[in-house]
């Protein structure tokens, strides 16, 4: 069933529409497609292919290449007719990783409903945040975005040169707001772009080429989709399609009557449990095994990472203000660059925190903090303040009459080149990230990471991890060495 708003917001869009530039534009993108009339009867799009994900925000240093999950396989199915979407990934790491190896999405989009399948075929609803970004792949066709225009779905405005193609701004009924690219030779579809975002990068302007088209069931379709990122331009999709169908049957997509009962899964609420470890040396438990730990100098606070998200930095940070509260929380040591430690970097700066962290890292840091943010503005869009920034190298010490914490550099680490842990001689106690989590499912680096211990004499008594529990030295090299005797394979 085509949900109700798209039918409103049709009848109070075509008839002013049919006789604007934009719809103008818009059939003749049609034709070129193989015709307004083949268009519109067009049921389902199916296609099957290959190709990689390129792992933004996880390259081993700020400027190396990015590493890739490989799409081994993928198929997309777009229900014209009721507005669904079916799809299906699999993808497998190119990369050294931790954790499984072979990442899988199947969902299914069904009007403002979705929900995800498991192996077994299971569906259980997904979140709500999801819904825009999946409305956004189901229109991210060319078939299916022209479709939309022609049935009114999306409202055309703005039609404009941009050199070699016009663009036309569209909008859905949902408010959601994208911009198609017409060549301006051919007339085909070029691109379509919008605007999401995240924790890291605030506003993300993506644009996918739409290339290398080829005729099937009557219609021009493209063999390649390519999606490029404003940061750094980076491509995050790069597909081969290896077999395009029209009119196959999509199967029932409709959710099932449990699901459309079923309340939206909210986030786990976010925790942060201060845990005394020392005199001074507060090991900030978190929720999501992300944890941070905090230092009490003489006369100010310094915490080590707030990671994963920009809600769980505004949590940790808070919590570490009530810890010691006569003495002001000042700088943040921030291990390395990867996002699940760099998405609480903005609301950092927003807090006026300094940043300290290795010095190859200042530029990309600079970058994530100078990026706006209007989609969803965060705590820095809305609360302005300079980036302070304090660069070390291989070895910087933090010291007063109370408090020594040495920083290190993790070298010639395969996951992150420019790692930082924090180091207290006085207790022996050690806090690192991404180096070692009793529950990894591979430990790729570990013999880098005892190495490097044993280069820097930190054998500790303790380790307050970022990710995981406290442990020992020996504990965690028993560990290590257990689970490559038994290896995880599970995806």
């Amino acid at each position: 069933m085509i949900p109700k708003t798209w039918i409103l917001a049709t009848l109070a869009a075509l008839p002013l529409a049919a006789q604007s530039p934009e719809m103008a534009a818009i059939r003749s993108a049609a034709v070129a497609l193989g015709g307004v009339d083949r268009v519109k009867a067009v049921k389902t799009l199916t296609m099957e292919g290959e190709g990689a994900n390129p792992n933004v925000g996880q390259n081993v240093t700020p400027d190396a290449p990015l590493t890739d999950w490989k799409v081994t396989e993928y198929k997309k199915v777009i229900d014209l007719e009721h507005w669904r979407l079916h799809f299906q990934q699999r993808r497998d790491a190119k990369f050294e990783f931790s954790m499984a190896n072979i990442n899988r999405q199947n969902y299914v989009l069904d009007g403002e409903i979705s929900f995800n399948l498991d192996r077994e075929g299971k569906p259980s609803r997904a979140a709500e945040a999801t819904i825009r970004d999946r409305r956004i792949e189901m229109l991210n066709h060319p078939v299916a975005i022209v479709r939309a225009a022609l049935d009114g779905y999306v409202k055309a405005s703005h039609l404009r040169k941009e050199g070699k193609v016009d663009a036309i701004d569209l909008k859905t009924a949902q408010g959601d707001e994208l911009t198609l690219t017409l060549d301006a030779a051919t007339h085909r579809p070029a691109s379509l772009r919008w605007i999401s975002s995240s924790d890291n990068l605030a506003d993300i302007h993506n644009e996918t080429f739409y290339l290398d088209y080829a005729s099937t069931g009557g219609l021009q379709m493209p063999r390649h989709f390519l999606n490029k990122i404003d940061f750094r331009n980076y491509t995050t999709v790069d597909l081969h399609i290896t077999r395009n169908a029209v009119d196959e049957p999509a199967g029932n997509l409709e959710a099932p009557a449990s699901i459309k009962a079923a309340a939206p899964p909210q986030p786990p609420p976010i925790t942060v449990d201060p845990v005394e470890a020392a005199p001074g040396v507060w090991w900030m438990k978190g929720s999501g095994n992300h944890s941070s730990t905090l230092y009490i100098f003489a006369d100010h606070k310094t915490l080590f990472e707030a990671p994963a998200s920009a809600a769980q930095a505004k949590v940790v940070i808070a919590k570490a203000r009530q810890v010691v509260p006569e003495k002001p929380l000042t700088e943040i040591i921030i291990s390395h660059h990867h996002f699940d430690h760099t998405g609480g970097l903005r609301t950092v700066v927003a807090e006026g925190l300094t940043i300290i962290s290795h010095q190859a890292n200042e530029q990309y840091f600079r970058e994530l903090a100078s990026r706006k943010a209007t989609l969803h503005p965060d705590e820095l869009a809305l609360h302005p303040m300079p980036f302070k920034f304090h660069g070390v190298a291989e070895k910087a010490v933090l010291k007063d009459k109370s408090m020594e914490v040495d920083l290190f550099q993790i070298k010639d680490n395969v996951h992150s080149a420019y790692n930082l842990v924090a180091w207290i001689p006085k207790y022996r106690i050690l806090s690192q990230s991404d180096l070692f989590d009793a529950g990894w499912y591979y430990f790729l680096w570990s013999d880098n990471y005892f190495a490097n211990l044993e280069r820097l004499g930190l054998h500790f008594d303790r380790d307050l991890p970022v990710h995981g529990s406290i442990m020992g030295y020996d504990d965690e090299k028993r560990i290590v060495a257990e689970r490559k005797k038994s290896p995880h394979h599970e995806d």
